[in-house]
Formats: C-alpha cells, sequence, structure tokens
C-alpha cells in the first residue's frame, strides 16, 4: 500500500466524528489546483508509512477516535485496498472514502462489503468540460457518471463537493452540474485555497457573496448546499 501521509488526529477531514486521515500516493489526475501535489509526483520524495505504524496508532487510540478518513491521491488506485480497511473495520471505526469517482466498481465493491460509512466524491467541472479539470489522455467522462448515479441512489450516506476556482468555474457551468446531480443530498462548495503544495498556483476564489450566489442557482436544483473554506 502506497501511505505517504498520516494525520493522527482531526475533528474537519470526517464530518461529525474526531478521526486519524490516511493519506494514500498516486492518482490519475492532473487537476491544476489540487493541494495534495506531493502525493501526486514525484512520489520518491516522500517516505513511505508502513501499515504497522498506521494500525498501531488506531489500536492505542479505539477509546478516542471513532473514525478513518482514507484519501490521496486517489485511493481507488491501491490494490488490496478492501484488505486493509477490512482491518480498520474489525478494529470498530467508521470509514470515509474521498474518492474523484474514476472507478466506480471499486466503488460499489467497497459499498457492497460494508467496509465504508461515507463516500465525499468530488465533482471537477459541469459534464461538458470535465477533463480541462483532470487533465489525462483518453479521459472518459462515463466512469464518473456511473459513480454519480450510483450514489443518488442513497445506497450510503455521501457528499459531492466542487473547489471552485474563478478561472475554472462560471455560474453557467454550475447550472450544469445542478442539473446534473439533482437531488444529492449534499453539496459543498468549497472555495479555492493558495498553498505551497497546489500543483500549479495560478488561481483565485470568488468571495463568499458571490459563492452565495452560486449557492441561491443551485437551490432550484438541490436543498442543501454549503460553503466551505472561505472567511467570514
Amino acid at each position: 500500500m502506497k501511505i505517504y501521509g498520516f494525520q493522527k488526529t482531526t475533528l474537519l477531514d470526517y464530518p461529525g466524528h474526531i478521526a486519524s486521515t490516511i493519506f494514500f500516493g498516486g492518482c490519475n489526475f492532473r487537476c491544476p489546483y489540487c493541494h495534495n501535489s506531493d502525493l501526486i509526483i514525484p512520489l520518491n520524495q516522500l517516505p513511505c508509512i508502513s501499515e504497522e505504524e498506521i494500525f498501531s496508532h488506531l489500536k492505542k487510540r479505539q477509546q478516542i477516535l471513532d473514525g478513518v478518513c482514507i484519501t490521496g491521491g486517489e485511493p481507488t488506485l491501491q490494490t488490496d485496498l478492501d484488505f486493509f480497511l477490512e482491518k480498520i473495520k474489525k478494529l470498530g471505526y467508521k470509514i470515509k472514502l474521498d474518492t474523484n469517482g474514476s472507478h466506480p466498481e471499486v466503488l460499489k465493491s467497497l459499498c457492497e462489503k460494508n467496509l465504508l460509512d461515507y463516500v465525499a466524491m468530488d465533482i471537477k467541472h459541469a459534464p461538458s468540460r470535465y477533463d480541462e479539470i483532470c487533465n489525462t489522455q483518453n479521459f472518459s467522462i462515463e466512469p464518473i457518471m456511473e459513480s454519480v448515479s450510483f450514489l443518488l441512489k442513497g445506497t450510503i450516506s455521501y457528499e459531492f463537493r466542487t473547489t471552485v476556482a474563478k478561472e475554472l468555474h462560471t455560474k453557467e457551468d454550475f447550472e450544469q452540474i445542478g442539473r446534473w446531480i439533482a437531488g444529492a443530498n449534499t453539496y459543498y462548495l468549497q472555495a479555492y485555497r493558495e498553498s505551497d503544495q497546489v500543483l500549479n498556483p495560478i488561481f483565485s476564489s470568488y468571495t463568499r457573496r458571490e459563492l452565495e450566489q452560486i449557492c441561491s442557482l443551485l437551490k432550484k436544483y438541490l436543498t442543501h448546499v454549503e460553503i466551505r473554506g472561505i472567511d467570514e
């Protein structure tokens, strides 16, 4: 397993839970605003964290932690992810998966095996412009569509979320997104934030007022839209 980051305690990554976050390396997308670029390229600059270290901590903190967030990179690229999650489940933890939705077969399998309790799926862009964000050869929207459709069925608790950059997303794009994920439980607009780890740091965020206007637009299609990552 390519584990390149481990946050031992977080109150933010898994809503409503005290959790640890495990960061897997490697991703099939190259989103220009990615804030975990050190987990994507080049991986050999980061030391690999052993499973023994992870599980030693999780066993010691069973009376304090109640959840584990699995993120990346893109976790569904990992072979034997199901066996890894089974070991976490045996310790009594709830598991949240962060995913770009590009491997619906893995997402469905993990849900069928009752290895997930919550899924947070990134919606990168409007379907007609999705490949502008992902920057990958031979991109197909079909797997993304399949993952969205699966989550919309309500088989598992989930949220959709979009990192919003002024240079990349327009109000018209969110009209498309709203129609696409209409009826979703929860959709978060995450304001783009600059950091040293951003893959291509040339973007800026909308203001809170502008994001609230986008929220109002989306409420034609969705009942629960919230803003994350921007100061009041």
